[in-house]
């Protein structure tokens, strides 16, 4: 399938700036790699510290097991501190614990089957009053190496957490000369400071990820807001802010872009000139427009007034009359633009679109036998009738273009002028009798601007009227056939008004 036939998918964005996604992204990946290589190296160094306290708990009780005479184990039991040579082991013993770090309990025990007996004990604090000889029942946790050890066999150092605390034991069987166990030598080490030990090297962890993070956090906000952010903003800036509707604007937006001088070199810097390169031909491809439109609008415009002009060139009477109304309503708009209360219905599409359809207002004049135009005297009723047609007759034709041509807008308000520009705003006009606003705001324009050149202007059948009196006649219509709003702009710029007039009717050698 062909990408460039298929839609483009519509997507939701949310409003997270890539910034913020970088470091969400890189936060997430640091943590979940310091949480795996937190676990790792807190196992390997919990494991290491594990197997070497077995080593030392393991060498330990050797060096009580070489302590012990295999031969006398029986005298140690029945004598016990009555026994000289008992004393002196104890002692020894006693050398040893004192000797090595975190050793809690020092004990040679007989493993038989009613229990543990007693020969050595360096600790008592728990076994209160268990002297050699004493039997000790075998702990739960301790009865499934019992056959083990009835066997004499050895067994590996076990952890175990009951009565006694948390403790490491290593046993090492004594035997005597014929290889027979006569007890265990046992060493019992407290792993209560693993715990304090541990503690601190996840403390240690957590500070140098901490640090390690800041670091590294800061160099991905370096690097992202140099290679990435800035780039990627700047570009988006341009594009925000380039103008397509002028052309030098757009000049200054192309320059504005290739000012930018993104070199990342990477994918970044190629997104760069690509956007370069298509704002450049952007740039051309309008501009090429614009020169096609500008011929495309002033070919329409010399069409328009052609048109006109043969319409009007019929009409022996009117000299000038489409370009002098057009010329008298682009006053009156700029005008009414400065202050008033049609200011924000005259937006640049209106005021454009009145400017360039005002010499099609009297179009329909084309259906008007030349006889009634040029007529030198008053006309009859019929005559009349039919002149007044003009206006109807303008606006059908106009409405069979925009039904050819329905997106030009101009169209609409020519149809407006052509129809409505001889209605009143007492509503005593023609062709509808509309009255007040419900009149096209651009005929209500054309309306004033039509009458002052009818009045000012020689015909064949009067003389053109000075120019105080017509101004008059107006300021006497006003709120009757005339908006008072655009009369007031019509007065407001009066000096416009009368140099336009004098300019075309000079031209016709006019006295006044």
């Amino acid at each position: 399938m062909n990408s460039t036939n298929s839609k483009p998918k519509k997507r939701n964005y949310r409003k997270i700036s890539f910034k913020t996604k970088l470091i969400a992204v890189f936060s997430v990946s640091l943590l979940i790699f310091a949480l795996i290589s937190g676990y790792f190296s807190y196992k390997i160094y919990y494991d290491n510290a594990i197997e070497q306290n077995k080593k030392i708990s393991l060498a330990t009780s050797e060096l009580v097991a070489l302590n012990i005479d295999p031969d006398h184990i029986q005298q140690y039991i029945e004598r016990g501190e009555r026994d000289a040579e008992y004393l002196r082991v104890l002692f020894n013993l006693s050398k040893i614990k004192d000797a090595i770090d975190n050793v809690k309990y020092i004990y040679v025990y007989k493993i038989l089957p009613d229990g543990c007996h007693v020969v050595f004990d360096l600790d008592t604090e728990t076994l209160e009053g268990e002297e050699s000889g004493t039997v000790i029942p075998f702990d739960e946790s301790f009865k499934k190496y019992i056959p083990t050890l009835l066997k004499g066999e050895k067994i590996e150092p076990l952890i175990t957490d009951d009565t006694y605390g948390w403790l490491l034991t290593a046993y090492t069987p004594i035997y005597d000369a014929v290889g027979k166990c006569q007890a265990y030598a046992a060493v019992d080490i407290s792993m209560d400071w693993l715990k304090v030990e541990v503690n601190e090297y996840l403390t240690k962890i957590i500070a140098i990820f901490f640090i390690v993070f800041l670091i590294l956090l800061l160099v991905v906000i370096i690097i992202s807001k140099y290679n990435f952010i800035i780039p990627i903003n700047s570009m988006t800036d341009a594009t925000s802010d380039f103008v397509y509707n002028d052309t030098s604007s757009m000049e200054k937006s192309l320059e504005y872009i290739k000012n930018i001088n993104i070199h990342t070199g990477d994918e970044i810097e190629n997104l760069y000139m690509s956007f370069t390169k298509m704002a450049s031909d952007s740039v051309k491809y309008i501009e090429d427009i614009n020169h096609k439109n500008e011929a495309i609008t002033k070919m329409h415009n010399a069409l328009i007034t052609t048109l006109a002009d043969m319409v009007e060139k019929r009409d022996k009477n009117t000299g000038e009359h489409i370009r002098k109304t057009a010329a008298y309503t682009k006053i009156i708009m700029d005008q009414l633009r400065i202050n008033s209360e049609y200011k924000k219905e005259i937006t640049d599409t209106f005021y454009n679109n009145v400017i360039n359809s005002a010499p099609l207002h009297d179009i329909g004049k084309i259906n008007v036998p030349d006889a009634i135009l040029n007529k030198p005297g008053k006309l009859t009723d019929d005559e009349f009738t039919l002149m007044k047609s003009h206006t109807t007759t303008g606006g059908t034709i106009i409405s069979h273009l925009i039904e050819v041509v329905p997106e030009s807008s101009y169209l609409t308000e020519a149809q407006n002028l052509a129809t409505y520009h001889h209605e009143k705003w007492n509503g005593r006009g023609y062709p509808s009798g509309l009255a007040g606003t419900d009149i096209p705001l651009s005929a209500r324009i054309m309306a004033v601007a039509d009458v002052f050149d009818a009045l000012v202007s020689k015909r064949s059948y009067k003389e053109g009227m000075p120019y105080e009196k017509a101004f008059a006649i107006i300021m006497e219509e006003r709120g009757s056939h005339f908006d008072p709003i655009i009369v007031d702009a019509f007065f407001a710029a009066k000096e416009k008004v009368l140099e336009v007039a004098d300019k075309f009717n000079s031209a016709f050698n006019t006295p006044f």
